[in-house]
């Protein structure tokens, strides 16, 4: 990746001094009343204590937050990634490899007055940026604390790291609030989707978002230090027996846009006794791994 000059204030600052910010939050908290937030659509009243899909009230939890030095070196820099993991999940992975932040059977309520305080904590310890991971069902609360570190000088660039299972109005929501996309595309095949997380719909849905995603930050640009500050990561965690599968997640990654960014990762391992599909209960093989990486240099597509 070519180095880009970037202005360096986060794109939420505009949208923090002139109100935009706070409205925004106003609306999500809304919404948390017939809850939408993401493609379950479950309708609960989460403000009244119903919980959705996602196993969540309307108060944000988290299970960690620190800096992360294992996250991609363009994420990591010197400071390390100012990794925040909310708990519970909309889209719910048999094979999720954070199974108990998952299932929320971790994590600490934060009013936003006091995520607050944890975003700007990353801040003073050095972090790069502020990477929220799965974010999409904590949505009011977070952005409601941006808004309030914003007004305290936060200053990192804002990393959405979502498994890709997004509705279009919230990517679009979120237009000059977040810096960096940082989405999974996780499989094209509606049978795995099914058999992985019950969503058949998981490959249309999260193709359509990760091109809304490009269309409105573009590739992933970095600075003169190798640092991300815009722009769009696409993740893609190899399975066991889906080789076929990933080489067309990559081609349909290199579509997308020329000088496309993709991170191929290979930390795959059981974590649960029945995952729901029989190659899961074994790690990729080397030639898998090594398929993947061929296919990547042969489209074009670039590393971090």
């Amino acid at each position: 990746m070519e180095p880009a000059t970037l202005h360096h204030e986060p794109r939420y600052h505009a949208l923090h001094r002139d109100g935009r910010l706070a409205a925004l939050a106003r609306r999500l908290e809304a919404a948390l009343a017939e809850c939408r937030l993401c493609p379950r659509r479950c309708g609960v009243d989460r403000r009244a204590g119903g919980r959705g899909r996602c196993s969540e009230g309307a108060e944000p939890r988290i299970a960690a937050a620190y800096p992360h030095f294992g996250e991609e070196p363009c994420l990591v820099g010197r400071g390390g990634s100012g990794t925040v993991f909310f708990t519970g999940c909309g889209l719910g992975c048999r094979f999720c490899q954070n199974d108990a932040i998952r299932r929320g059977d971790e994590g600490i309520p934060r009013e936003p007055a006091a995520l607050a305080d944890v975003f700007l904590a990353l801040q003073e310890a050095g972090c790069e940026n502020l990477n929220l991971v799965t974010p999409t069902h904590h949505l009011p609360g977070w952005v409601r604390a941006l808004d309030l570190s914003a007004a305290r000088g936060l200053r990192l660039p804002v990393a959405y790291n979502t498994g890709g299972y997004e509705e279009e109005w919230v990517v679009d929501a979120l237009e000059g609030v977040v810096d960096v996309w940082l989405p999974d595309f996780k499989t094209r095949d509606p049978e795995r989707a099914r058999r992985w997380m019950d969503a058949p719909d998981y490959p249309q849905v999260a193709e359509g978002a990760i091109r809304r995603m490009v269309l409105q930050s573009g590739v992933l640009r970095v600075d003169s230090d190798g640092v991300a500050r815009r722009g769009v990561l696409v993740r893609h965690l190899v399975m066991p027996g889906a080789a076929e599968d990933t080489l067309a997640c990559l081609r349909a990654i290199a579509s997308m846009a020329p000088g496309m960014a993709v991170s191929l990762m290979d930390q795959y391992r059981p974590v649960v006794g029945d995952p729901g599909d029989p190659d899961l209960l074994r790690r990729p093989g080397r030639q898998e791994w090594e398929a993947a990486l061929r296919e990547a240099r042969r489209l074009g597509l670039r590393g971090c």
